[in-house]
């Protein structure tokens, strides 16, 4: 499969005036003219993205979907923010061009940022790659992360990005509630978690910038080497632990999933992926730790969470909303993401 990021007609549902866009940007995006045209990309499932060619060159929009939301949800603005933000440390991002807040332009907020040229594999086991490439890039999300997590927020400007402290109190009363509002049915294992988990947090929770949706199909890899030229979709960033981002990266090695293959029973030795535990001690090295208690916690929360981000998505995908075709089919994981999340809680694996 080409690895190359996939783009498609704008779907009905995310269409908008591009004559008004065309305007907004002539004049404050440095070097565009009209005319342009619009294609939208596939496989994200929050807030739409689209990429732009013009005779300047080509530009990545990414913008709130329309209708009700969920509240707090698809903040475009704080993307733009924590991308601006790290642009000059060593965690790679896209330069940031423009943020309009005004709606009447096509109809919700939206950001403007480079289009940076690459590999994106939504497929962890990366096909058509050699095992030494395999390898170097899962060494690199490592390092990635771990540059990210070494950056003191106050050192950016992003102390006051979110809450300091109470970490995981505040994210399954966030999730708790968020699914709730989008429940289409029921899941004893969901209800389980969200007791579970707030009478199970880990006395110890650093402060760092989280990225909170940290995963190989959100990096955009260089086009030969095996090197992340940038980490995209930054909607969910806050402050907060950063064993929730290494715990969210690892449930690949947990989860069966109807859209991707997992690292389920990977033999490192011939695919060159590390496994899970090769990944932690390498993260561990990265950023200076002895070790990590309470692994059933982080694993279980991140896949609480993830499975109310799914539901979410589900949900908007019965109502027309979504922003990627393939939402309709996150309804049937969301329930088996909560049973293994519940096993691993309680020590069942």
């Amino acid at each position: 499969m080409d690895p190359a990021p996939v783009t498609t007609p704008v779907r009905e549902a995310h269409r908008f005036d591009v004559r008004a866009l065309e305007e907004y940007l002539e004049g404050r995006l440095g070097g565009f003219r009209r005319p342009c045209s619009l294609s939208q990309f596939e496989g994200g499932q929050s807030n739409p993205t689209f990429l732009i060619e013009s005779g300047a060159g080509r530009y990545v929009l990414r913008k709130k979907p329309p209708g009700d939301l969920l509240p707090s949800a698809h903040a475009v603005e704080r993307e733009y923010r924590v991308m601006r933000a790290l642009y000059e440390t060593d965690v790679p991002v896209c330069s940031m061009l423009l943020q309009c807040d005004d709606s009447s332009v096509i109809g919700t907020p939206f950001i403007v940022m480079e289009h940076v040229r690459g590999r994106v594999f939504h497929d962890p086991t990366l096909p058509g790659v050699s095992p030494q490439d395999r390898a170097a890039i899962y060494q690199h999300m490592n390092e990635v992360l771990a540059a990210l997590h070494l950056v003191r927020p106050e050192d950016v400007g992003l102390e006051g990005f979110g809450k300091p402290g109470n970490y995981y109190a505040r994210q399954v009363s966030r999730w708790s509630r968020q699914y709730a509002a989008s429940k289409t049915q029921s899941i004893p294992a969901m209800d389980r978690l969200a007791a579970w988990l707030p009478a199970n947090i880990p006395i110890t929770e650093e402060t760092r910038v989280v990225h909170g949706d940290y995963r190989l199909g959100n990096v955009i890899l260089h086009p030969t080497r095996p090197r992340i030229e940038a980490l995209l979709d930054w909607e969910l960033a806050t402050l907060g632990d950063p064993l929730a981002d290494l715990a969210y990266n690892q449930m690949t090695y947990y989860l069966p999933s109807r859209r991707n293959p997992t690292l389920l029973g990977n033999d490192a030795v011939i695919s060159g992926i590390p496994s899970s535990e090769a990944q932690l001690d390498s993260y561990c090295r990265l950023t200076g730790r002895d070790g990590i208690e309470h692994w059933n916690f982080y694993l279980a929360f991140s896949m609480f969470r993830s499975a109310a981000i799914g539901q979410g998505v589900y949900k908007r995908g019965l109502d027309g909303n979504a922003s990627s075709a393939t939402a309709l089919e996150l309804g049937h994981e969301v329930e088996s993401t909560a049973n293994i999340a519940w096993k691993i809680a309680t020590g069942n694996t």
